[in-house]
């Protein structure tokens, strides 16, 4: 297969290792419109061809797929060309900034029988997976309750660096720079992890958004600083369970982590995972009765990169898709629809 990378920075250079390590695919050319670093990008992962615009790339052609690595705001319309182009897209997440550009992607990648699936990183912790196929298999009956949250902390912490003077941290915390905050960040992951973990989609929620004051007059320079920092969701699932769901950036001592707790009426299930380790807990069995839990061990293996070379040689579409992607976005939308008008809202 040969790929492209849109967009040099960011994580740009995880996708050129991941797709790097994969038999079969060439890295054939990046596009950037900043000239210095696309050069120091494609020196850096020997790549030949390169473009000061998409455009120009798509005119060249020969290529089959992209990687999509423009910032959140510019996926729609980077997006859409390569498709048009019928080129088979891996997009970084969120698929685009709101539902109707999501769906559109979603329906000209199905219309033009193209691959479109979304970078939604957590589906590569294969302890997730575990949990999925346990739950289908029996192991803790129905699902009853959900608890989950992504924490991080960022913002009381300099272990990332310097959020108020360096401008990779600033843009997320200002909604005109296209940040739709710790919802859109990170909202998405852990909503993906709930949904994929438990095999249901969310049926109905209400959401509760929180923006901190940060700096004087809440702006730092061209920074605008009124992204939300922190949400709080009850969520009720398809099969009628329930479960909360919160994030934040204030989450002092937690550098960057996604817990999810499931209870069925049979056992219950734990997966926490952190940048240096992930553990699946289980309380199952007679051990229901005591309220005791086991570590449970879990074989590496799964990857959202290889996934996309397989659909693509395949022809056929793999998880996690625009599908997906859209439908994410879909409550994020509407999240935002329920802080401000204070109702629950039905998917």
């Amino acid at each position: 297969m040969r790929l492209i990378i849109v967009g040099t920075g960011g994580m740009a250079a995880a996708h050129a290792q991941k797709f790097g390590e994969i038999d079969g695919v060439d890295i054939v050319g990046a596009t950037d419109l900043d000239s210095g670093r696309l050069k120091e990008f494609c020196d850096r992962f020997n790549i030949e061809h390169r473009f000061a615009s998409l455009d120009k790339a798509i005119i060249w052609g020969k290529f089959q797929a992209a990687a999509n690595v423009t910032p959140d705001h510019v996926h729609y319309g980077t997006t859409m060309a390569l498709l048009k182009a019928g080129k088979h897209v891996f997009c970084e997440k969120p698929l685009a900034t709101d539902f109707e550009k999501a769906q559109e992607m979603t329906d000209t990648a199905r219309q033009k029988g193209l691959v479109g699936m979304v970078n939604l990183s957590y589906r590569d912790v294969p302890h997730i997976h575990v949990v999925r196929a346990m739950i289908e298999g029996g192991k803790i009956g129905v699902v009853k309750h959900v608890e989950a949250s992504y924490l991080q902390s960022w913002l009381v912490s300099n272990a990332w660096g310097q959020w108020d003077t360096e401008s990779q941290w600033l843009w997320r915390l200002s909604k005109e720079h296209g940040s739709n905050g710790v919802l859109g960040d990170v909202g998405i992951h852990i909503l993906d992890f709930i949904s994929f973990g438990i095999g249901q989609d969310i049926a109905s929620f209400d959401c509760r958004l929180k923006t901190f004051s940060k700096a004087e007059g809440d702006r730092i320079g061209e920074y605008k600083l009124d992204a939300n920092d922190s949400f709080a969701m009850t969520l009720e699932f398809g099969n009628g369970a329930i479960g909360g769901v919160h994030a934040s950036r204030w989450a002092t001592g937690h550098l960057n982590e996604l817990r999810l707790r499931v209870h069925g009426d049979k056992g219950a299930l734990e997966v926490v995972h952190q940048p240096d380790k992930t553990v699946l807990r289980g309380c199952l069995g007679e051990d229901v009765h005591q309220a005791k839990w086991h570590d449970i061990d879990v074989e590496l293996g799964h990857s959202n990169y290889r996934s996309f070379v397989k659909a693509v040689g395949r022809g056929k579409q793999m998880e996690p898709s625009f599908e997906q992607g859209a439908r994410l976005q879909r409550v994020l939308d509407l999240c935002l629809v329920a802080d401000n008008e204070g109702r629950r809202q039905t998917v």
